[in-house]
């Protein structure tokens, strides 16, 4: 029978049929033998050749066998054993990503988990604490803290403190250390980038308290009066914001519309009466709010004061047109009828009427210039023409702005 006796450099295979004359010789087989493993034929010294790693291969097989030197018989049956590695401290930790991401919403609560990192440990977890690892920061304090036993990552300070308008990234240190993070412990460490994301805890604020445009008064409805602009803080659709008008002389006459793209207040008119200013107020909020952080300030108000500036309109005419009678015997300087205009822009202008003699080219009528009465130049003949058609201009004497009217 073959023993196998630890001394302190290695093993010694002893067989019962060594009686130490020299005539048996040992031999190893199986896993290693002659490469990992050598044998010392002589006396059974078994010892490695090289330094052996657990992580790589935590045990190895092998047969010994002793035989006559002389005739190479078995003096005894194969002795099978194995050579099982003992664990070491030899490998540090881990993590299974050089860099994590992870984002929480700002104004989070104390606490509130961010992410999880896991680093492994190739020694023997079960044999000793080798293996046994305990997370910890050495980066990214006082905002965040890590669950020394589960590498989760949580805010550790409060809503007030985590504000992303102040700062939004954090990079973060954790690292991993074996023998349960006990003095001569391996250490692995690992990057976590943070993001604080968007919440909306800033309401919109106009960049001034009073704004001043004009429209002329011919402008259509819809036409773009001017544009007024508030800014927030927040990003993406947390400072997506609307408008209203709240109150003053002008509320029923102008609109207000939210432009998009650009996030401004695009005033324009609806139907205005002839008035020379209006003023407005205006509010902006978000569309969509957070309960958290509604409060008397979640709007603003601004104060737009509109000019409506006149536009020297035409003279109009009280009739589209006008129908006329007369004798074809009447004299000459006879009235036919006559025509009415008046100045639209309110301010009793002089008008001066005249034909349009691209309209009667044979000079047949004439219009008095203040009082639009219409008068024959020439005697008229009803057999040869039997209708007129004219056309009548009235003009401002202090401009020229004149209108053309079939009579």
């Amino acid at each position: 029978m073959t023993r196998i006796i630890l001394h302190h450099d290695g093993f010694i295979l002893q067989s019962d049929m060594d009686r130490g004359d020299g005539t048996v010789k040992y031999v190893l087989s199986g896993e290693g033998a002659g490469t990992l493993f050598v044998i010392d034929e002589n006396n059974g010294d078994l010892h490695a050749t090289r330094r052996l790693d657990r992580e790589e291969k935590a045990f190895y097989t092998l047969r010994a066998t002793v035989v006559n030197k002389r005739t190479g018989y078995k003096l005894e049956p194969e002795t099978e054993f194995i050579v099982k590695l003992h664990d070491i401290n030899d490998n540090e930790p881990q993590f299974s990503q050089e860099v994590y991401t992870g984002s929480v919403p700002e104004r989070s609560d104390i606490g509130t988990s961010v992410i999880q990192v896991t680093a492994t440990d190739a020694d023997d977890s079960m044999y000793g604490n080798s293996a046994k690892l305990v997370y910890s920061i050495s980066q990214g304090h006082p905002y965040f803290s890590v669950d020394p036993n589960t590498g989760v990552i949580r805010t550790a300070l409060g809503p007030g403190d985590m504000d992303r308008e102040q700062r939004e990234h954090y990079q973060v240190v954790i690292e991993a250390k074996d023998m349960a993070g006990q003095r001569g412990g391996l250490t692995g460490t690992t990057v976590v980038n943070i993001t604080l994301t968007d919440v909306n805890d800033n309401p919109p604020r106009f960049t001034q308290s009073i704004y001043q445009f004009s429209v002329k008064e011919s402008a259509r409805s819809g036409t773009s009066v001017g544009r007024i602009q508030a800014t927030d803080k927040d990003i993406g659709k947390n400072a997506e914001m609307f408008f209203t008008i709240v109150s003053g002389d002008g509320m029923e006459m102008f609109d207000i519309s939210t432009d998009r793209d650009t996030q401004e207040g695009v005033i324009t008119p609806l139907d205005y009466e002839k008035k020379p200013s209006y003023t407005v107020e205006i509010q902006v909020q978000n569309t969509q709010v957070d309960a958290r952080f509604l409060s008397a300030g979640s709007k603003d108000m601004a104060t737009v004061r509109i000019i409506v500036e006149d536009v020297d309109e035409p003279p109009l005419f009280d009739k589209a047109s006008y129908l006329m009678e007369v004798k074809e015997d009447a004299a000459v300087g006879a009235a036919v009828g006559s025509v009415s205009a008046s100045d639209p822009d309110g301010i009793h202008s002089p008008l001066k009427y005249s034909i349009d003699r691209r309209t009667d080219m044979d000079r047949l009528f004439n219009v008095h210039p203040g009082n639009g009465s219409v008068f024959l130049l020439r005697s008229l003949d009803r057999e040869e023409t039997a209708w007129h058609n004219i056309s009548v201009i009235a003009t401002e004497f202090s401009k020229s702005s004149p209108s053309l009217h079939a009579t």
